[in-house]
């Protein structure tokens, strides 16, 4: 397959998430903008995000507050310029979020009604009940839907990004292959700039809060064309998905437990106060390793959540989402404990930038939770993602202003040579199957060097099946996605066995205390990492 198809923006725009759809609204003021999303435009993170958005608007609260509870639960590795930067523009950003219509809970005084999470010392989460980034995700679209200089390709998919030094040229990025889903044709789009957002990588584990849709695309392409990655080890599991057997990965918001909800064991016993001051409202990687170490040692299938001792018309009020999805698998929230266990849930780790989203390859930038930023360090305080997401967004939209289009006289257009179509598919699900259970079991939560070792074997062999696999067959969203997903596991499992200590997120048992000495980023490179 070949074709000639060329399109060309301004600016192209891979993922159509907060980060994405921020960036978007705000470029469009001095360019044109597409956005290539790989089913609908609302197949998101963003759209999955119960809590909400974290920042300075309550009266009781201050900056400083906020900058020191991000660097404390950053362990050491947040860089304190880039937290006190997106801390401080953040209430301005939130003010346009509800502008742009996000409908946030509202006290009787009409200002914002702040909830709490874990690892905040104050209540400064902005939400809209606990659908926000539904909320979010609507209201931006709506924005974007009548923004003429804007256009969204949905169920389009980013094969590789196009880069002159394939043309022997410098490490620029003039735009991307995408692959169109209903026709199986690959255009070429050209663009002065190239905006990574297209989310994390929750689906290299076989169990995640994400969507279907997070198989770290943008951090696999950036890789592939020479753009450093950084922290990859760094996974934050999420302490509370709900347990059951038609639950599919649903989130049980951290907020249940800022309103007051307590974590406990099977015989209704507390446990949280054995190993964090915050006992419930710990950080994530506190939370989530003293689950995993209970349900190990107890060998019971879950923790429980219990909201129970709360009034029940505010446990319904506050959680409706949350109440309803449960009350269909026949748990009542206010009366019945939630089954919980931990899951993959978003990376803190990411595509090197700067403070303006820009990688270290020309043109290229990578905004929300595809970038390593610098704001989250060895683990994420909670909410401060879609935080991140809108202050990069309007930061990297003006920063692309400036970019001037780097491009060969002649784009070469994708061509399949002799590869044919697949009749064997089951190759392509049977090697997903495999990269994210051995993740889970030798990667996860709790590590060690024999596991890593383990899963740097298994991932290097399966690299080799996919990639023999992806050259002699025509390229599917299915073999797209794998070809990303195996490459970010190795990522993950080269980045976790060049830590050799245990901080925030990445905890090894040959290692298990803090070194002072690795208080760095762990950063890869084609020359200095996997292989491609």
């Amino acid at each position: 397959m070949s074709t000639e198809v060329e399109l060309q923006t301004d600016y192209l725009v891979i993922g159509s998430g907060i980060a994405g759809l921020y960036f978007a609204l705000e470029a469009s003021a001095h360019g044109t903008v597409t956005i290539v999303t790989k089913k609908g435009a609302s197949d998101s993170n963003t759209n999955w995000a119960q809590g909400g958005i974290a920042a300075v608007l309550g009266d009781d609260d201050t900056l400083e507050e906020h900058v020191a509870d991000t660097l404390r639960v950053g362990e050491g590795l947040c860089k304190e310029d880039i937290v006190k930067g997106v801390i401080e523009e953040g209430p301005a950003h939130v003010r346009r979020l509800a502008e742009l219509g996000v409908a946030f809970a509202r006290n009787e005084k009409g200002d914002f009604d702040l909830g709490r999470e874990g690892g905040h010392g104050k209540r400064r989460v902005a939400h809209y009940q606990d659908a926000t980034g539904h909320a979010i995700q609507m209201a931006l679209l709506d924005a974007v839907a009548k923004n003429p200089r804007i256009r969204i390709l949905d169920n389009h998919i980013a094969v590789d990004l196009l880069s002159m030094a394939k043309y022997g040229g410098e490490a620029a990025c003039f735009g991307a292959y995408i692959l169109n889903n209903a026709t199986s044709e690959v255009m070429t789009v050209v663009a002065r700039a190239t905006v990574l957002a297209s989310g994390g990588a929750g689906k290299v584990y076989i169990y995640t809060s994400n969507p279907d849709v997070a198989t770290g695309d943008g951090m696999a392409m950036a890789y592939r064309i020479g753009a450093q990655v950084a922290n990859m080890e760094f996974v934050q599991f999420h302490p509370t998905v709900l347990y059951h057997p038609h639950a599919k990965s649903f989130l049980i918001s951290e907020t249940l437990r800022g309103e007051g909800g307590i974590l406990r064991l099977a015989d209704g016993s507390e446990f949280m106060d054995k190993y964090h001051p915050l006992a419930s409202l710990g950080p994530r990687d506190v939370v989530a390793r003293a689950i995993d170490n209970e349900l190990k040692r107890s060998g019971q299938d879950s923790v429980f959540l219990d909201m129970t001792h709360l009034d029940s018309t505010f446990v319904r009020e506050r959680f409706p989402t949350i109440a309803d999805h449960c009350s269909k698998l026949g748990i009542d929230i206010a009366k019945n404990p939630i089954p919980v266990v931990p899951a993959a849930h978003y990376q803190c780790g990411g595509v090197v930038c700067d403070a303006n989203g820009q990688t270290t390859v020309r043109n290229l930038f990578a905004i929300g939770e595809t970038s390593s930023s610098g704001l989250h360090g060895a683990c994420r305080l909670a909410s401060n993602s879609l935080l991140e997401g809108v202050v990069y967004g309007a930061r990297a939209a003006k920063a692309v202003k400036a970019t001037e289009l780097v491009r060969p006289s002649q784009v070469a257009p994708w061509h399949s040579g002799n590869a044919t179509d697949s009749n064997d598919a089951i190759v392509v699900a049977l090697n997903w199957e495999e990269v994210r259970r051995f993740m889970w079991s030798y990667v996860g939560i709790v590590r060690s060097e024999k596991r890593l070792n383990r899963a740097l074997r298994r991932i290097e062999l399966l690299r080799q099946e996919i990639t023999e696999y992806y050259w002699d067959f025509k390229v599917t969203s299915d073999v797209v996605e794998l070809r990303n997903l195996a490459l970010v596991a190795h990522l993950i499992v080269e980045s976790a066995r060049r830590r050799k200590e245990s901080r925030g997120l990445h905890y090894t048992l040959d290692f298990p205390d803090k070194d002072p000495e690795r208080a760095h980023d762990t950063v890869l490179h084609q020359t200095s990492g996997p292989s491609l």
